[in-house]
């Protein structure tokens, strides 16, 4: 069974091309409960690859040109997309399957962030 992540209407939006991706999991669902749904520089970035133990070199993004997405499930699978509407709100859309599995599975995704004024609603912080 899948289960929507996000309630967002999809009426008026238009889909975002996924730029990177990485997946993975970790062991401790505990870490999951408070990860971001957004990374705007690389310090959070940093931060949250090593809370997460992520064994491979931090990834490396323009955050002047892009903005990380970040979704968690305890179910088996992951998949994460982004939309964006004409005010430039933008969407993260996350599907996970609802079979609950030990520790947590995560999808990160890179999306362009030409015209995004916010994500969810919120105001994202300038890069500095």
């Amino acid at each position: 069974m899948i289960a929507l992540v996000s309630t967002a209407n999809a009426q008026d939006r238009k889909p975002l091309e996924t730029l990177k991706e990485w997946r993975g999991d970790n062991p401790n669902e505990g870490l999951a409960k408070d990860s971001p749904k957004f990374i705007t520089n690389a310090k959070d970035l940093e931060k949250l690859w090593k809370a997460w133990d992520i064994k491979e070199k931090v990834a490396e993004i323009d955050f002047s040109k892009e903005i990380l997405l970040v979704e968690t499930t305890r179910g088996s699978r992951l998949n994460l997309k982004a939309t964006l509407d004409e005010k430039g709100d933008l969407q993260p859309l996350g599907l996970a399957t609802r079979d609950l599995r030990p520790g947590f599975r995560y999808v990160m995704i890179t999306v362009n962030k030409a015209g995004v004024k916010t994500i969810a609603g919120k105001a994202i912080t300038p890069v500095n």
